[in-house]
This record gives C-alpha cells, structure tokens and sequence, in this order.
C-alpha cells in the first residue's frame, strides 16, 4: 500500500490486519477460539475490557459477533488509539482510556470496577516475566466471579528446541515470500503511518514512549498458566495453540 489514508480509519485498519496476518496467517483463528470461550463461559452479552488494545482488533470482532457486547479498550499507544478511536468514533458500546500498563494505578481509570472478559492478544510480550506476572494480579482485581481471562501471544517452549528451529524457519520461509508479493511488515507500516498527515503526529510520539519495539519475554504457555493461577484464577490453561503461539483461558 503506497497511497495516502488520511482519516480513512476502514482501511488503517484492514492494513494493520494484513500487517499481523504476515506475522501470524492463523490470526483470525484464535480470535474465534476466544470470541467461542466468552460466548460458552460469560454469554452473548459480555462487558469486555480490551486489554493492549491496538486498533481496536479485539473489539471490532466481538462487537461483530455479539452486538450486546460492550467493551473498554486500554492502550498507551497515541497512533494506534487514534486509529481505534476514529473506527468507533460514536458507538456508545466502546470506551477507550489511555494508560500505562505498567503503572500501578491504570485501573483506576477504566469506567467500570469490573468486567465479565479481560481479552488481550499479541501484546503483553512487550512486558517480562515479573512485570507481567504483577499485571496478571490486577487483572484478577477485575475480572468477575465466573469471568474470564484470555491472552493469545508468542508463547515459547524451550524444550523443544529443534521443532522450534524448524517452525521458525519453515514460517520465515513463507514470510520472505509474502514480502517479496508485496505484503507490509512491522517496519513498513510504521514507515507509512510516519509520512501520512492524520498520524506522523501520533506516531512520533508513540516512538518517543516505545523506541523502536519494547523489550519483553515470551514464556511458555504452562507459565502463563501458573502465573495466573497464582494470580488468583481458580483455573487456567491453553485453548489454542499453533506451533509458535498459544491462547491461554482463565476462570475467576
């Protein structure tokens, strides 16, 4: 994509989905497998908190499944937010706050004290383990009795070391051959949103906050799992996987 978006906030965000689809071709899968779980364990009607909420990915699918729904989307982002902003500019069933998951106090600024589904994906590999394991606390401060939980990310397994190698080539493989049709990557879609007139402004301020990608870990899913029970889930484990990533679900 080579033309100018401006505030055509449709296509920002049909190029962001083929940007993480480079990334990860199953996307669109375990967003299904997580919409499936809060309709079989919280209903068709669920208030959500959209944790890292990017563009909005999350909340545009479960708006389009269960129209009921409402969701509250946090990000400390200011291109992605306004991307996320602009697509839901005057649909009172979403809310989006800014905050830094990393201070103590973001969830004093969400509207509601609590909610049925906390869903997050591709995002909290940005925080290590430690961090990481602090935020899965205060997730559990606001999710319901019977709520849920779930955060579909790059969840490593480091016992299998040759199965990993193999996966990860095998997938850049495929992902140099996109590249070469024309497929955007990371860098690109940040190129492009740098030099458009509606975003340069929030987007070098987003690279004032992050640099040029956060540090962060990917623990496997087990460990995930754990932390979440330790966190105060009742239970917890894997619902999805593929050979690099997972979606772990947990139950208050």
């Amino acid at each position: 994509m080579t033309t100018t978006l401006g505030s055509d906030w449709h296509a920002w965000q049909e190029s962001w989905d083929r940007q993480q689809e480079w990334y990860m071709p199953d996307r669109e899968e375990r967003f299904r497998v997580m919409l499936d779980m809060v309709e079989a364990l919280v209903g068709p009607a669920p208030r959500v908190l959209d944790l890292a909420c990017g563009t909005g990915s999350i909340t545009a699918r479960l708006l389009e499944r269960f129209p009921d729904a409402v969701s509250t989307g946090v990000d400390l982002d200011p291109a992605l937010l306004t991307i996320a902003e602009g697509t839901f500019a005057g649909d009172d069933r979403v809310t989006f706050v800014t905050a830094d998951l990393k201070d103590p106090d973001w969830p004093a600024l969400l509207p509601y004290d609590a909610y049925d589904a906390v869903l997050t994906a591709t995002a909290l590999h940005w925080l290590y383990s430690e961090p990481l394991a602090a935020l899965y606390g205060q997730v559990a401060g606001l999710v319901r009795d019977g709520g849920v939980f779930m955060n579909a990310d790059h969840m490593a397994d480091e016992s299998t070391p040759r199965i990993n190698a193999a996966e990860r080539a095998q997938r850049h493989v495929r992902m140099e051959a996109a590249k070469a049709a024309g497929a955007l990557d990371w860098a690109d879609w940040w190129q492009l949103a740098a030099a458009d007139p509606v975003l340069a402004e929030p987007t070098a301020r987003r690279f004032e906050i992050y640099g040029v990608h956060a540090d962060g870990d990917t623990p496997s899913a087990e460990w995930h799992a754990r932390a979440l029970r330790s966190a105060g889930f009742a239970e917890a484990r894997t619902v999805w996987c593929s050979p690099s990533d997972a979606l772990v679900l947990a139950v208050r």
